[in-house]
């Protein structure tokens, strides 16, 4: 008798959220420098009734909490990790930004990797277009 094949933790997490009836999950990737850009995307992904999750943090612009370039470093790695959760946790990537830089061409790619769907505000930038 064949038993079947115990459910990847990706399956466990998409069981739940249905169970749970969640909406779809959006994560938003993208450059820093488009912060606004970022904020209206999520206006617009709320309104339309998904989860939005996002980059919180803009480490180019002044702060206490990264001020210090030891510290900063430290932080940036926890934060790209607490990103890529984000990515795992989601049920689609938008990319915001007419620009890809190598950070967000690292999270397409992870993405990707996980079978997520892509899209973004500027396809042209796409780098499998």
């Amino acid at each position: 008798m064949s038993h079947p094949a115990p459910l990847t933790p990706e399956e466990q997490l998409a069981d739940a959220k249905k169970l749970l009836s969640l909406p779809h999950v959006v994560v938003i990737c993208g450059s820093t420098r488009f912060m606004a850009e970022m904020t209206e995307a999520d206006l617009r992904e709320t309104t339309a009734g998904k989860i939005v999750v996002k980059p919180a943090c803009d480490m180019k612009s002044p702060h206490e909490l990264w001020s210090d370039p030891v510290e900063a470093e430290a932080l940036k790695a926890r934060l790209d990790d607490l990103h890529r959760a984000k990515i795992r946790l989601a049920d689609e990537v938008l990319v915001v930004g007419d620009y890809i830089g190598d950070s967000t061409r690292a999270e397409i790619s992870y993405a990707r990797s996980l079978g997520k769907p892509v899209r973004f505000t500027h396809p042209e930038v796409d780098p499998a277009a």
